[in-house]
């Protein structure tokens, strides 16, 4: 429930937690369109989105140590699971699967059995620059998305019926972040504290 405080001329607006998050975003929208800031567009929107686990899931490659880049969890019901270095070629591979996909490409490079990308890639710092290119990528596809084109139908990039051009530009942003909270646990598990949690 919003409540209403007056002090002399100025009113404040106080909202729960979750609302006021979206106000404040709201806010900031509002008053960078009023002060000059370039205008707020439907790629923007797209690309605003990518950004937050682009920012999580780089930083988190770039501090796991190379050694441990084989880690995968073994105790537990951790048969099979992909090892860091898979998460991230993971990643990397299905942000270049769809995001061509949104350009009405093929994909760039070869995905890889089980969508894990190029077996050549096995150091740090490859897979590292795979991942940062995959999103800049990316960016390039989502930064062609326009009101008009956003809900045209496409071809699956996962080879089975139809999907909507913004609901494909929205994968990477929700896998990212699905595989993101499987890093997390790896790097925990290795003694690394991810960079967004320091």
């Amino acid at each position: 429930m919003v409540s209403v405080h007056k002090y002399g001329s100025v009113t404040l607006l106080y909202l729960p937690r979750m609302k006021s998050t979206f106000a404040l975003s709201a806010l900031l929208l509002f008053a960078a369109s009023v002060y000059g800031a370039d205008p707020l567009t439907v790629a923007r929107l797209y690309e605003s989105q990518l950004r937050i686990p682009e920012g999580e899931v780089v930083s988190l490659a770039e501090a796991m140590p190379l050694e441990k880049y084989g880690f995968a969890p073994r105790n537990g019901e951790f048969s099979g699971v992909r090892t860091f270095l898979m998460q991230v070629k993971h990643i990397a591979t299905t942000n270049y699967m769809t995001c061509s996909s949104v350009l009405g490409e093929k994909p760039p490079v070869d995905p890889g059995k089980g969508e894990n990308g190029p077996d050549s890639i096995i150091l740090k710092d490859d897979a590292v620059k795979f991942l940062k290119d995959s999103y800049t990528y990316c960016h390039k596809a989502l930064g062609t998305l326009t009101s008009d084109n956003q809900l045209d139908m496409l071809p699956s990039p996962f080879g089975q019926g139809q999907m909507a051009r913004g609901a494909i530009a929205m994968v990477p942003v929700w896998h990212s972040f699905d595989h993101y909270g499987q890093m997390v646990v790896y790097a925990r598990m290795s003694g690394v504290v991810p960079p967004a949690s320091r």
